[in-house]
């Protein structure tokens, strides 16, 4: 079996794919990757049991269909180095022998029996199925896992949450100080349906879909989620359990309202926060018309800082308190030039809105405040 690609497209799509292996893996096959041709069409497959990509791309020229692994390291080892060019791999299905043929050498190794490798089963026809923009799946699932949790205890909180309803596709993110609420209005169903997707697959989606320019569908039932994309899908398995009431923690009264330039106030924190106490990271915001100060001291070590800068704000002055990371993690991932605070009073939770929201869509971020000792 012989067939003819490009070097710098294999090599880009393997790169992709070895971020779904694990190191250590229960089965040996799992650490190669699945080629597959089929019609002139190569199907590269990587899997860690729970998550299973696929890459598909058009081959130059090949003379046969068939199937065989090769393991990951030797694959990628290989092209890595190569630049742009046109690479054969000739296969012989009957020893499993591989040489690869480029402008001024040849590498020769062994392949694997691809009869070896698992096979992810079909989802069920009567799944419930989403289209969306790839590149607006990216910038959603981007904007939310930064406020994803780390817990042992309530493992549905470490994922991101898909929430279809009547009125939006709502798509969750929170660890319970912090939240980011994106709702894209052109999704939506008479059917309620939902599902928690854990943050390895996410964390792949995010980087294939980035570049994407077409649609991604998204068909899920109560255990498996598979995403189709232009060039490839991923099938993954999904977190079970019963998602929090997210939309019970926003508060729907905050009279007092504070619009700011993001990057200054970003520029603002990062000088601040080193002089904040190490084990709180507390960060203080006094606010009043015209005007924020921010402030941080480590008494331990009679560390200070102290900053003002300019905003415009409706309301009676206030003094509350953060954790400077998570308010800068929230900051970093908005996109608006300027961005606006409601906020009630210094003990309810914050929230952090875009002056300027995408087309159909609404994103919302939340922080809870951190007690102040005055």
């Amino acid at each position: 079996m012989r067939l003819t690609l490009s070097s710098t497209t294999l090599n880009s799509r393997l790169s992709t794919l070895s971020k779904v292996l694990n190191s250590k893996n229960s089965l040996p096959i799992l650490d190669c990757f699945l080629f597959e041709i089929n019609n002139n069409i190569l199907t590269i497959t990587a899997s860690d049991s729970e998550n299973v990509m696929k890459s598909t791309m058009q081959l130059d020229e090949s003379d046969a269909d068939g199937q065989f692994a090769i393991n990951s390291h030797t694959i990628l080892d290989a092209v890595k180095e190569l630049p742009e060019q046109p690479l054969t791999l000739d296969v012989d299905t009957a020893t499993m022998a591989v040489k690869v043929v480029y402008q001024n050498g040849v590498y020769n190794f062994t392949a694997q029996n691809a009869d070896e490798y698992p096979r992810t089963q079909e989802l069920p026809a009567n799944v419930t199925t989403l289209t969306l923009p790839a590149n607006i799946l990216a910038n959603n699932i981007t904007r939310s896992i930064f406020a994803t949790a780390n817990e042992e205890l309530r493992p549905v909180m470490n994922g991101i949450y898909f929430d279809l309803t009547a009125d939006a596709l709502a798509i969750v993110a929170s660890d319970g100080h912090k939240l980011v609420r994106n709702k894209n209005f052109n999704i939506k169903s008479e059917t309620p349906a939902a599902f928690i997707l854990p943050k390895k697959p996410a964390n792949l989606l995010k980087n294939v879909l980035a570049k994407d320019e077409g649609d991604a569908v998204i068909r899920f039932d109560d255990r498996n989620a598979e995403i189709t994309f232009n060039e490839g899908s991923l099938v993954c398995r999904l977190i079970e359990g019963r998602y929090p009431n997210y939309n019970s923690v926003i508060p729907q009264n905050n009279p007092n309202h504070m619009t700011i330039d993001r990057r200054v106030l970003i520029g603002a924190l990062r000088r601040v926060l080193p002089f904040a106490s190490e084990s709180s990271q507390l960060v203080r915001l006094h606010i009043e018309t015209g005007k924020l100060e921010i402030s941080s001291e480590d008494i331990d070590f009679y560390t200070s800082a102290k900053e003002e800068i300019v905003c415009d704000y409706i309301g009676n002055p206030m003094s509350i308190g953060f954790k400077g990371p998570s308010l800068t993690d929230i900051l970093n991932n908005l996109d608006s030039e300027e961005v606006t605070m409601e906020l009630a009073d210094p003990s309810r939770p914050c929230l952090i809105i875009p002056s300027e929201q995408p087309e159909n869509e609404d994103i919302l971020m939340l922080i809870m405040p951190m007690l102040l000792n005055d």
